[in-house]
């Protein structure tokens, strides 16, 4: 998928990685329902629930612009494993 762009890995995501919720950056166009099918049909898991959140971006020559990201909550006994700390 085009529109997610990548993972974040900050302290906080990764705290919340306890609570099993994962954070994506992702296309400031893109909706919970295309995100949610998404990683249900690409990781092979259920979600739980979805919260985006758009970050307005510092002013470049004077145009707002804004990106977004979301929060994924999985459903108990589900993981993505490539956030997952196998040590």
């Amino acid at each position: 998928m085009d529109k997610s762009k990548n993972q974040i890995i900050t302290e906080k995501s990764i705290r919340l990685l306890q609570q099993n919720q994962y954070t994506f950056k992702v296309d400031s166009k893109l909706t919970k329902t295309e995100m949610k099918n998404w990683i249900e049909g690409f990781f092979n898991v259920k979600i739980k629930g979805i919260n985006s959140i758009r970050i307005q971006n510092k002013n470049i020559k004077n145009k707002a612009s804004f990106s977004k990201k979301m929060v994924i909550k999985l459903r108990k006994n589900y993981y993505i494993p490539l956030f997952l700390n196998q040590s």
